[in-house]
């Protein structure tokens, strides 16, 4: 009998499923919306780890239903989310006392910038690990805002899971964690198996190590590994799946979509060649090395944290498609424009995208149509390689118009302006050594054509994707085939499961010239808001004191 394979990605908005066969082939999709509470003021992002079970739960029967499968046939399933961390089993939610099922503070969530900056000043050595500059993004600036803030909910909480982790416990009520979870957002170090409670008393979270981790992960496996018990029985009845099934050790997003790329067959030769670049609501940047790599501003080295008996160095953009929708929002015409878009059933990223192509010849002279415009996207401030997350965006060279045509302008901009923070990660690894030979790029607005050759253009490096048209869903799959025994290991998987379907080549002549002038624009300006902030700061800073 044919068994199946299934992967589930939880994004910042949605939760997907896929089932795929043996050789990677996707049968079918579906997909759930999440709730997502922000409240931007205090720079809170909360969302509840129930509503996100019940919407796997849906979209995993609503994509079995849609492959039309016997669901007794799947062999194992492999989860992948946000880096986002849930608070499990507390006394009240992670904010707003009224709503105590907010039990998720999501990765974006800055709340924890002052323990962030507290944690960097005390330079521990751990902290080489994640680029020397540890990001409010990750967990335990977070668990430390929480025992500060809100030491009851902290001190009851009976877990702390990165929610992948979580994720992986509804499924089979196993504790144990994922090496790339831990790893890349919890400063566990995998190359030695343990965590430095050293650190953790440094910053002021010894009662972690003092209690052995048990809160945040004794137990921590490979991404693939089967977990202990398989499919529980009760998490099966809500799959509506065969209890005792495969559940594997999973992935972080991104990762799973550097899984599902980097080592497609007709590709790189081998995962070192290749970056994965997932393009979603941020961004991501994930490099393969053989050795440890320290690169200032880039997380990691992490080992066997994405492919197998590697280093990764991650980097990324704290906002790519989120970057590219509030600055859309921002001109007049956008409401016209998405009205439009809406009524040709297309997201307007995609209806502009398909607005600037047919005024070009090819899509790499869509560059032109920026004309003055120039972007620094960094509203939700610099993830890499400036590890600067109080950065913010810059917009020049507007003028007054208001027409759809100048919306086109601005999108091409800020499309343009993600590849110079792509390319500025790039050459900031390549200093260190660490040298790539093309990019795979995966997720949303990535995979356009237009996207995909402004990519190529602005970084002067081929860009590749692959067959399956969701491969952050074929990544978790191929930790579920590998967990179900289908494959020896991730290494087979990924080979035989991924292939790369198409490649964008980096124009040269007057295009590249446009994108080398372009890109020193993009440093010059990126330099001015840094020199800016930091004139206005202590006047800024004095203001605020007064009014306290």
């Amino acid at each position: 009998m044919e068994t199946y394979l299934i992967g589930i990605d939880v994004g910042t908005g949605s939760a997907r499923a896929g089932v795929f066969r043996r050789d990677g082939r996707l049968l079918a999709s579906a997909r759930h919306d999440i709730a997502l509470f922000r409240d931007e003021r205090r720079a809170r992002v909360e969302q509840s780890s129930t509503q996100i079970w019940k919407a796997v739960c849906q979209a995993v029967r609503a994509a079995v239903a849609r492959a039309d499968i016997d669901p007794a046939a799947v062999s194992g399933i492999g989860f992948d989310a946000t880096c986002s961390l849930v608070v499990q089993g507390a006394r009240g939610g992670v904010g707003d006392p009224d709503h105590p099922e907010r039990d998720v503070i999501v990765w974006m969530d800055h709340r924890a910038l002052e323990q962030a900056q507290r944690i960097n000043a005390g330079g521990h050595a751990v902290l080489s690990y994640v680029g020397g500059v540890i990001s409010p993004e990750m967990e335990t600036p977070k668990l430390l805002w929480l025992k500060e803030q809100l030491p009851e909910v902290y001190h009851s909480a009976a877990q702390f899971f990165d929610l992948t982790d979580f994720l992986t416990w509804k499924a089979t009520g196993s504790l144990q964690r994922s090496s790339c979870t831990v790893t890349c957002k919890w400063t566990y170090l995998a190359h030695e198996g343990r965590w430095d409670a050293d650190y953790f008393r440094s910053i002021g979270l010894g009662d972690l190590a003092d209690d052995g981790f048990v809160r945040i992960g004794q137990e921590v496996v490979w991404p693939g590994t089967a977990l202990r018990g398989g499919l529980s029985a009760q998490a099966a009845q809500a799959l509506q799946l065969r209890p005792g099934i495969a559940v594997a050790a999973g992935l972080i997003d991104a990762h799973a979509g550097g899984i599902g790329t980097v080592a497609a067959r007709g590709g790189a030769e081998d995962a070192a060649a290749c970056m994965a670049y997932v393009f979603g609501t941020s961004s991501c940047t994930m490099t393969s090395h053989a050795e440890p790599v320290f690169v200032p501003g880039v997380w990691g080295p992490y080992y066997n944290a994405m492919a197998p008996g590697m280093w990764l160095n991650e980097g990324g953009q704290s906002a790519a498609g989120a970057a590219i929708d509030h600055l859309l929002r921002l001109h007049p015409a956008e409401p016209q424009a998405r009205q439009q878009a809406a009524a040709e059933q297309m997201e307007l990223p995609q209806w502009l995208a398909q607005r600037a192509l047919q005024v070009v010849a090819h899509p790499s002279q869509a560059a032109w149509l920026a004309g003055q415009i120039n972007v620094v996207p960094e509203f939700l401030g610099n993830r890499s390689p400036l590890a600067d997350p109080q950065a913010r965006a810059l917009l020049l060279g507007l003028g007054m118009e208001q027409d759809i045509d100048s919306l086109v302008a601005l999108y091409v901009a800020g499309l343009c302006s993600l590849g110079y923070g792509l390319r500025q990660i790039i050459e900031a690894q390549a200093a260190r050594g660490l040298r790539i030979a093309s990019i795979s790029v995966s997720g949303g607005a990535g995979t356009h054509a237009l996207t995909r050759q402004l990519l190529a253009d602005t970084t002067g490096l081929p860009v590749e994707i692959t067959a399956c048209p969701e491969p952050v869903l074929l990544g978790s799959a191929m930790l579920a085939a590998v967990a179900a025994g289908t494959y020896a290991d991730l290494r087979c998987a990924m080979s035989a499961m991924s292939s790369v379907a198409g490649r964008e080549q980096a124009a040269g002549g007057d295009i590249a010239r446009l994108h080398a002038a372009r890109y020193q624009v993009f440093l010059n300006s990126q330099q001015l808001a840094r020199a800016s902030r930091d004139s206005l700061a202590p006047l800024l800073a004095a203001q605020a004191g007064q009014r306290h």
